[in-house]
């Protein structure tokens, strides 16, 4: 069994004219969804859990709201493919549980793949968490869609 938990940052800064997009920080907004969000995610979250984050700075805001160690990975980055994630992550090879927090269009993507569902992808609000499950019974392999949590509803 592999749980994969996607967290999509929340909200940031826009970009000043001509500034970085990697560099855009939470907003005051922002970094009490994080909050809230890592509230709940610590009461679920099983030990051992691997967090990997873009090196954007408003996805490394984020996953730091949660405490634990985050690696920092460019695959996740803006543009990277639901390929490279399902490849960082070893889906669904890997045993145990993986926390990613990411942007949009990755995440909705790689959940959309993930659930069979005919859409490209699926809308991810900022902040929010999508936690799926695969699992083996039997002879049929599963994907679950285990919770959707946004931490405008906590």
């Amino acid at each position: 069994m592999m749980d994969l938990i996607l967290w999509r940052h929340a909200e940031a800064e826009n970009a000043p004219d001509g500034g970085e997009d990697l560099e855009r920080p939470l907003t005051h907004r922002g970094e009490k969804q994080a909050a809230r969000m890592a509230v709940w995610l610590d009461r679920q979250l099983p030990d051992g859990l691997r967090v990997l984050a873009s090196p954007a700075r408003r996805t490394e805001q984020t996953a730091r709201a949660l405490g634990r160690k985050v690696k920092l990975r460019a695959e996740l980055l803006p543009g990277g493919s639901p390929d490279e994630l399902l490849e960082l992550v070893q889906w669904p090879r890997a045993r145990g549980a993986v926390l990613v927090v990411g942007h949009q269009p990755l995440l909705g993507q790689t959940a959309a793949r993930l659930l069979g569902l005919q859409a490209p992808l699926c809308a991810i609000r900022k902040g929010a968490v999508w936690w799926l499950r695969h699992r083996q019974r039997q002879e049929t392999e599963e994907t679950l869609l285990m919770a959707v949590q946004s931490p405008d509803f906590l």
